[in-house]
């Protein structure tokens, strides 16, 4: 029976189900990937593209990640292949590729973050996706190139026009908008609610079902937003991050002691 690897943000993708992410930018501490399965949540964004989130830090959370039943996905600098194939090597279930403007680009993606005969990334021995035991190379190719979630970050108007030719690539799993930085080309920033906005969502969503693609958001974070979004059809969804929630909690809880009488 070949070998496989569950990744339960793509188990929930391919069910037709929302994915939920949550960013992982403050924390270091491993606990956090159990804590997050627990809140709710199917994939860890790992970021090392603004974070501070080292390497190391990484591939802990993630190794601790595949135990409690949460997809690790990293989000690497552009271009930065050799920090996302060390990613996928010590414990990720995906790569999340910014700034990806065509298809050629997206193509470059795929050849570096998938093993042959998909692409031509370097075999890394054993891992912790498979328990550390050793399989044949071969099967360790094959249930890492069906597991792993290959995601790229649409952030231009020129990307959201090539957002058809780049659902078209084989290999690409997710097209995930990235709202702040596409609205910050678009000299409109934080205008989430902007015809230009609404309609580069559009764009997006029917390119991934023409294509048997999965649409994502980020960088959207109210009830009303993420509800319309959604409601047009996306479903790898970056609900949050961990400084955001921390600090809200914690206001939360200060607002209401504030009030209280000595």
């Amino acid at each position: 029976m070949p070998a496989t690897i569950r990744n339960v943000a793509r188990d929930k993708l391919e069910a037709g189900q929302l994915a939920l992410g949550v960013g992982i930018r403050l924390v270091r501490s491993v606990e956090i990937a159990k804590a997050m399965a627990v809140a709710g949540y199917d994939w860890l964004f790992l970021d090392m593209e603004h974070g501070a989130l080292s390497l190391e830090a990484c591939a802990q959370i993630a190794t601790a990640a595949l135990d409690a039943g949460i997809a690790p996905i990293a989000r690497v600098p552009n271009g930065q292949y050799a920090i996302a194939t060390r990613a996928l090597d010590n414990g990720t279930l995906g790569i999340v590729v910014p700034h990806v403007d065509t298809a050629e680009e997206a193509r470059e993606v795929v050849d570096r973050l998938k093993y042959p005969p998909m692409g031509h990334r370097s075999m890394g021995g054993i891992g912790p996706h498979y328990g550390l035991r050793g399989l044949s190379l071969g099967e360790q190719a094959a249930a890492l190139n069906a597991a792993n979630l290959t995601v790229v970050m649409l952030e231009t108007p020129a990307a959201i026009a090539n957002a058809d030719r780049i659902a078209a690539v084989a290999g690409i799993d997710v097209l995930l908008i990235g709202t702040n930085d596409l609205c910050a080309e678009l000299g409109i920033h934080g205008d989430f609610t902007n015809r230009r906005v609404v309609d580069a969502y559009a764009a997006v969503v029917a390119a991934c079902q023409n294509h048997g693609k999965y649409a994502g958001v980020g960088g959207v974070y109210t009830e009303e937003l993420l509800t319309r979004y959604v409601g047009m059809g996306c479903r790898f969804v970056l609900a949050g991050q961990d400084g955001g929630f921390l600090l809200a909690a914690a206001q939360q809880r200060s607002g209401f002691l504030r009030t209280l009488k000595a």
